[in-house]
């Protein structure tokens, strides 16, 4: 089998190559290490990409994988991080490749074409940490009542809309649009939040002045510098007894964002979007900054743009928010979205209102898509419904055939948990959109633990549904719907089967509640408290019928019916309970530190003069995961 592989690796290579190699030698003597060779490589890629890039013969790869514990064939596919611990053993540098440089070949040639640029609203993200104001502000810019919808006061999906500047104090940017973003602040949403840094021309990062910069603040911070997007910071909650605007700037200048008055370059706006104060003078920030940044379009070419939403819509089937990033989309435009594909059959604005077609920076509602598009795919408008049925056909196969492996080093890792007992906790998830199942898929595969094991047997878009119920039934699992509801018919089956069926309108309470279930699969921890610590002095008996030993209590106390346990050199050698407690010829309850008494213990217990006596008690702990 080893042979017929090297042979078929022979001839992939010997074109390359172009020397004749002993592929019948052993896989060590193919080992080619390269000092100082760097390569980019995308998330995944082959094992015969990956050789290739590197310079590598395929069989020196295949060997290396196969030390660190994978069996992987030539056409298997490896993520970025095996690629780079096999790097480096093989002495290779790898880094990441740009997002853009393999995934939208296809798309950069549509776009290619658009010459004719003009200008387009700026598309704005609202970032930071939960509950610093983010949706209250929209609130305030758009005089709607956001907030007040959302279960828990935070938002849970990203959400888009647009807003026109009035009564600006420079006449050339009044009336001008703005797009924003909204996206949520929970730590659960981690990926969505990605999204929208790099779906975005400007962030304005949020902050309250009386929390100054949190967690996500950073996390935020980070994704605008990684992907290189201007921040303007918003310091909410200026009108506060408690807020405190020097430090707030302070805390931010710590992360190179220095204000404009303190000498820097990061735009700095104070705002409340409680009363609205500073409201106005943020827009025109933004306005002016998207001036400066010269943001254009063409509105002439076939329509690019990037799904934000996805859901399934009651009468109108798979639907997509989608943010036009480029031409001008219409109804009756054949477009792909990654697999899916179809006519655009409606247009709506982000009121709901029905539109003919929407230009660059716009946010609209599409239906008429076969499938549900995947949260963060590209839209592209194709020539006819047949070019993007083949598109969507070749995304598919390409995905379809994406089997990730995963190495790790054999002796990294300590082995001892190798004897835990692992308990399977399986679950069933449904969500409303597209982008809640994937915050939600990626915070639940970050709750771990080594003996609890969480899967997820099935996930969905959705409400709970009879096969749902019957799927949980078959693989004892438990449901979790977030903002969905249990079909009558699926509750009823929950019912009859008594299979736990969950829904939740807020993410971190249903994350919560499955801490709590793999929580409840836990053994509780044994905890031994001291009470007391003796020597053994002598043996006063050992037979059948009992065992009676005399000690001193050299710390603490010993009691009658206490635990005790027996140890030579530091180690146990017997436990039991303290039958009855004698001090010189009396029986008593208790002996204090600094005296001597006699115990007796259960037959042939295996104690010696010499030995260390503990008494002890024992409760038990309940564990988290």
């Amino acid at each position: 089998m080893i042979n017929q592989l090297q042979n078929i690796m022979a001839r992939n290579f010997k074109k390359k190559n172009h020397v004749k190699r002993d592929y019948n030698a052993p896989v060590e003597a193919e080992v080619k290490v390269l000092k100082n060779i760097t390569i980019a490589i995308p998330e995944v890629i082959t094992v015969k990409d990956f050789a290739e890039k590197a310079d590598i013969p395929v069989v020196s790869v295949i060997s290396e994988l196969m030390k660190n514990g994978m069996l992987a064939t030539i056409n298997e596919t490896i993520d970025f991080d095996t690629a780079s611990i096999i790097g480096e053993y093989l002495g290779v540098t790898v880094e990441k490749e740009a997002a853009n440089s393999s995934k939208n070949r296809k798309i950069e040639e549509i776009t290619s074409e658009c010459q004719n640029l003009l200008e387009r609203p700026p598309i704005v993200t609202i970032m930071g940490h939960v509950d610093h104001g983010k949706t209250s502000l929209l609130d305030a810019i758009r005089k709607t009542h956001v907030t007040s919808s959302e279960s828990g006061g935070i938002t849970q999906h990203i959400s888009a809309y647009q807003v026109q500047l009035k009564n600006a104090k420079r006449k050339e940017i009044e009336n001008k649009l703005i797009t924003f973003i909204d996206t949520p602040g929970h730590a659960a949403f981690s990926a969505m939040r990605e999204h929208g840094t790099v779906i975005t021309d400007i962030v304005v990062l949020i902050v309250a002045a009386n929390d100054g910069v949190m967690p996500q603040t950073k996390e935020v911070i980070e994704q605008a510098q990684q992907n290189n997007v201007p921040i303007i910071v918003a310091i909410n909650k200026v009108d506060l007894p408690d807020a405190d605007i020097i430090k707030t700037k302070q805390q931010l200048s710590e992360y190179n964002l220095v204000a404009e008055d303190w000498g820097g370059k990061t735009v700095m706006a104070e705002v409340s979007a409680k009363t609205g104060q500073g409201i106005d003078d943020l827009l025109e920030l933004i306005l002016l900054q998207a001036e400066m940044m010269e943001l254009k379009a063409n509105y002439d070419c076939k329509a690019v743009g990037v799904v934000v939403e996805s859901h399934m819509a009651k009468g109108a089937g798979s639907v997509a928010v989608v943010l036009v990033e480029n031409g001008i989309l219409r109804q009756g435009d054949p477009i792909a979205i990654g697999s899916s594909f179809g006519k655009v059959r409606v247009l709506k604005d982000y009121t709901g209102k029905t539109i003919t077609e929407a230009t660059p920076s716009t946010p609209v509602l599409v239906s008429g898509l076969k499938t549900l598009p995947e949260f963060g795919n590209k839209l592209v408008v194709y020539e006819s419904e047949k070019s993007a049925r083949e598109s969507a056909q070749q995304f598919q196969n390409i995905n379809s055939n994406l089997h990730v492996a995963t190495a790790k080093r054999i002796n990294d890792e300590s082995t001892d948990n190798e004897n835990l007992k692992v308990v399977d906790f399986n679950v069933i998830v449904k969500t409303d959109v597209k982008g809640s199942l994937e915050a939600l898929r990626k915070s639940l595969t970050d709750i771990t633990h080594p003996e609890v094991r969480l899967n997820i047997i099935s996930d969905g878009i959705g409400a709970v549904s009879e096969s749902d119920v019957i799927l949980a039934r078959a693989t004892h699992a438990k449901i979790y719907g977030f903002r969905v509801m249990v079909s009558g018919a699926a509750k009823k089956i929950a019912e009859l089967e008594k299979i736990e069926a969950k829904t939740f309108t807020v993410i971190y309470e249903l994350i919560d509640t499955v801490r709590a279930e793999m929580s409840n699969l836990l053994p509780p921890l044994i905890i031994e408290d001291e009470l007391g610590r003796g020597v053994v002095l002598a043996i006063f008996r050992d037979d059948k019928k009992g065992f009676v030993a005399g000690g001193r209590v050299e710390s603490g106390r010993i009691a009658a019916k206490d635990m005790i346990k027996v140890l030579q050199d530091d180690n146990e050698k017997y436990r039991s309970k303290i039958e009855s407690l004698r001090r010189e010829k009396s029986d008593v309850k208790e002996c204090a530190s600094g005296t001597e008494c006699g115990f007796s213990l259960p037959a042939h217990a295996k104690v010696s003069v010499g030995d260390t006596f503990v008494l002890f008690s024992v409760r038990s702990e309940k564990r988290f995961v």
